[in-house]
């Protein structure tokens, strides 16, 4: 699956997004080590620390189906310009793949593609691995 394919799961998904309270939706789907995909999409709660990004609800689908190396990550947004993952999300990917890459996009077709690294340098420095 190439990266175009991965932006177009990622848009499909987007509509289903539940964000009453910002109504910025977010599609996000996830390619793995295995060549599977999973798509996600944010939910928003009024008590908006409940809230899950689109790319935390794809690693979770991914990782409940037995899925832990994800290869690449595709975001789309419709905002002006392509949205990259928070923080939050950037940590939890870094766990699956700290050499994927992240795709980010909106429904218009503006895209930016960077090496997680170049968004979370030194990831898990310090932290204990996790055991295999």
């Amino acid at each position: 699956m190439n990266n175009m394919d991965l932006i177009k799961e990622a848009k499909k998904v987007r509509g289903n997004a539940y964000a009453p309270y910002s109504r910025f939706k977010v599609g996000a789907a996830i390619l793995t080590g295995t060549g599977k995909v999973f798509a996600g999409v944010n939910v928003e709660n009024a008590s908006y620390g409940l809230t899950i990004c689109a790319e935390r609800a794809a690693i979770f689908a991914a990782v409940a189906a037995g899925e832990t190396e994800v290869v690449s990550v595709a975001i789309t947004t419709d905002g002006p310009e392509p949205t990259l993952p928070c923080g939050a999300c950037r940590q939890v990917l870094s766990e699956f793949g700290e050499s994927m890459q992240v795709i980010a996009s909106t429904v218009d077709g503006k895209m930016q593609q960077f090496d997680l690294k170049e968004l979370l340098p030194h990831a898990n420095q310090g932290i204990i691995k996790k055991h295999v």
